[in-house]
């Protein structure tokens, strides 16, 4: 006989920046016990699943009272006596449940908490670790791997409230490091970073994820100390390691122009394409990430196909993890890489359905955190078990974020486990503990 669902509950917490979040927890009728969270961002795609908050007085409006009713009285009911390995019916049930394209009824943060505590306890009820219950299920991909990190370094943008017009610059590790090696050389480098910024006096403070947010000019400014702070460290530039960005153009996207502080007036869509490409040329930029408004879909045709060859052009607020507008960028070669965020859509099994469109056209796959995050590692046995190609974690820096490479590291070595006993234990014996007597 199945294990079915006994209650559901959701409660107010609060995220790494202090804004309230919702968590949830699910209780099957075998005594499975699981609690996950949701998270939530800054800086919003304006298609995305909506996270609904009070917009009342207390908390600054941003509180979760009506997310966590929307689990507790609406939810909980339809759910109790369901089968929660029936993922697909369950997000079926809450989309409907829902009724709207953008989850405003019950808000998409009471849906992923619900879809996430479900997965979490189908696992735990089969007795297998999340990833490798994920990896069986839908088979997205032929091994299990970790993915390669793209590393938060300096914040900008929304994110760090300085000169800087990009969110994020980040550090891709070169393939020849696995792992281990990457989180090494990103944790080093961390720390090499706040060296050279004290020695130039550029007051820092930490953004939203906790990348440095440094009083710098502008965005050459940027690259240019974190070119210096790997002269610092044993490791060399473009063969250990490369840049990212995450640009969030529509933070400075207006009147069909973007507004760089580096130049006093605004560039058109086409000069910002071959500033693109500057940049590539001069800092190696492997990674860029919403380098346009989520709607200047020419613009990003013409990147991609003059970038696409050497650099992963990733859609975030262009995309949304929505199928429509996913199938949309495929057709028209908008992109070339996806940005997963599953709190932007509602359900899993809706993400998954994007995750297979996106590896079809053979894509590559990042699976990311929000802003708002908490200590929940559910994403990073997520992004293993869909057979992600990159994560996006944020730095090496503050628990939420040290919470997921840390379950990446538990991760890893259970699978170097299972592969020097090929012949040996699963996956989830691997991961069980063992007792000595």
């Amino acid at each position: 006989m199945m294990p079915t669902i006994q209650n559901i509950f959701a409660r107010e917490i609060l995220d790494g920046r202090g804004q309230p979040t919702i968590e949830c927890s699910i209780w099957l009728d075998n005594g499975i016990y699981a609690v996950t969270s949701a998270p939530s961002g800054t800086s919003v795609g304006k298609y995305e699943a909506l996270d609904l908050r009070d917009q009342e007085q207390r908390m600054l409006g941003m509180g979760v009272t009506k997310a966590v009713n929307s689990v507790n009285t609406v939810i909980a009911p339809a759910l109790k006596g369901k089968d929660p390995s029936e993922q697909q019916a369950i997000d079926e049930a809450l989309v409907a449940l829902d009724g709207t394209e953008k989850r405003t009824k019950l808000g998409g943060n009471a849906m992923i908490a619900v879809s996430q505590a479900v997965m979490k306890a189908a696992a735990l009820s089969a007795g297998l670790p999340l990833y490798y219950y994920i990896w069986q299920k839908y088979q997205l991909s032929p091994s299990l791997n970790i993915p390669a990190c793209i590393y938060t370094m300096i914040n900008g943008g929304s994110h760090g409230a300085t000169n800087l017009d990009f969110q994020e610059f980040q550090i891709v590790p070169a393939s020849h490091l696995d792992f281990i090696q990457s989180l090494e050389m990103a944790s080093l480098l961390f720390q090499k970073l706040e060296e050279v910024l004290i020695a130039k006096g550029a007051i820092h403070s930490v953004g939203l994820d906790g990348g440095y947010a440094p009083n710098l000019y502008n965005n050459t400014d940027a690259f240019e100390i974190l070119i210096e702070t790997i002269k610092n460290s044993p490791y060399t530039y473009i063969q250990d390691l490369f840049f990212g960005v995450d640009v969030a153009a529509s933070e400075f996207f207006n009147a069909g122009k973007y507004s760089l502080k580096d130049k006093s007036q605004p560039y058109s869509p086409r000069e910002l394409v071959e500033y693109y490409k500057n940049m590539r040329k001069l800092y190696h930029v492997f990674a860029i990430e919403d380098p346009f408004q989520e709607d200047d879909w020419q613009s990003w045709k013409e990147l991609t196909t003059e970038l696409g060859e050497t650099s992963i052009i990733i859609g975030d607020n262009l995309l949304v993890g929505n199928k429509t507008r996913t199938q949309k960028a495929i057709q028209e070669k908008a992109c070339n890489a996806i940005l997963v965020k599953p709190n932007q859509v509602g359900t899993l099994s809706e993400t998954i359905e994007v995750i297979k469109l996106a590896q079809s056209a053979q894509w590559q796959v990042t699976v990311s955190h929000r802003s708002g995050e908490t200590n929940d590692d559910f994403i990073a046995d997520f992004a293993v078990g869909v057979g992600a190609n990159y994560v996006k974690f944020g730095p090496p820096n503050r628990g939420e974020r040290i919470a997921k490479y840390n379950r990446l590291l538990q991760v890893y070595y259970e699978l170097q486990n299972y592969q020097q006993q090929a012949a040996g234990p699963t996956p989830a014996e691997a991961a069980a503990p063992t007792t000595q007597g």
